[in-house]
């Protein structure tokens, strides 16, 4: 053995056993002393703060890992939901339109209901099926016809106002002109004053024409039917003044007005029976003749 090169620690000292016994005495004096007075705990949390950034340094890419893990998983996670959440909204929102759109026409039917009850005629709630073929012409079918006994010229409301009036009847529907058709006319008055009026429709919408610039009549005033013409009743709205044109130079007042009945979007409508006109009483019968004991005709009579 070359003992020039040995470490003098190996080459002085106490002997190897001794040294052992003593590392053994001060590991027992150091944990009954750590167990029982805490001697050590001052040296581990200085060690500890020492050994930190090395334990963050090591842990660092697994930590990373983890993060990156979890952030993926998160992501997949929103989407997914986001997707879920999305389709219950539209799902949420087409099953609100249909509430909204049955608790409308509910509300439209109990409306119609109420006023045909008000009634003493035999009126008739129809549906609408279809509007007409001719883009120029403002025309509804339908679904009762000669069936309900509908007859031309009968008078279709809705639950605002005065929708048209019954033009041709098949057997099982029926056309009904509406009031903003160019070729429909209905006497009216202004509810508000009683004067009376001819209401135009002009294809889309409606006007009052022929007014003197005297005219009493002012924005807000509600035009019903006057009941003239013998054929639509009287007093069922019609119109609503939106605007009054006073031209000074004109020889008549322009009046624009907004129908009140729901002429492109009413679902359910009721047919009235057309007015009815007084009828002319019977005439008496012819007194029979007298006669003479001669068979003549008395002086008087003749």
């Amino acid at each position: 053995m070359d003992f020039a090169n040995t470490p003098s620690f190996f080459r002085s000292g106490p002997p190897a056993g001794a040294r052992l016994a003593m590392s053994v005495a001060a590991s027992i004096v150091l944990l009954i002393g750590d167990s029982r007075y805490g001697l050590m705990e001052q040296a581990r949390e200085a060690l500890s703060l020492a050994l930190y950034p090395v334990q963050r340094a090591v842990n660092l890419p697994a930590q990373a890992m983890r993060h990156v893990g979890d952030y993926l998983t998160s992501q997949t996670e929103l989407k997914l939901e986001n997707t879920e959440l999305r389709a219950r909204q539209m799902q949420m929102t087409a099953q609100l339109s249909r509430l909204q759109t049955l608790e409308r026409e509910l509300n439209e039917l109990r409306r119609m209901n109420e006023i045909r009850s008000q009634r003493d005629d035999a009126a008739q709630i129809a549906e609408t099926l279809y509007t007409g073929r001719d883009p120029f012409s403002y025309k509804i079918i339908i679904d009762k016809g000669a069936d309900a006994k509908l007859l031309p010229g009968q008078p279709v409301v809705d639950s605002r106002g005065l929708l048209g009036q019954v033009t041709r009847v098949q057997p099982l529907t029926a056309e009904v002109t509406l009031i903003i058709d160019k070729n429909q006319m209905v006497p009216v008055m202004v509810e508000r004053t009683g004067e009376r009026a001819i209401l135009y429709g002009y294809g889309g919408g409606v006007e009052l024409r022929y007014l003197p610039q005297s005219s009493d009549i002012k924005e807000n005033d509600r035009i019903v039917t006057s009941g003239l013409d013998g054929l639509f009743p009287e007093g069922i709205p019609v119109a609503m003044v939106t605007k009054v044109d006073r031209n000074a130079g004109a020889a008549f007042t322009r009046v624009n007005t907004q129908p009140l009945a729901g002429v492109q979007q009413t679902r359910y409508v009721l047919a009235l029976q057309a007015k009815q006109t007084a009828a002319r009483p019977a005439e008496p019968p012819p007194l029979p003749e007298k006669k003479t004991k001669g068979g003549r005709k008395s002086a008087d009579e003749e």
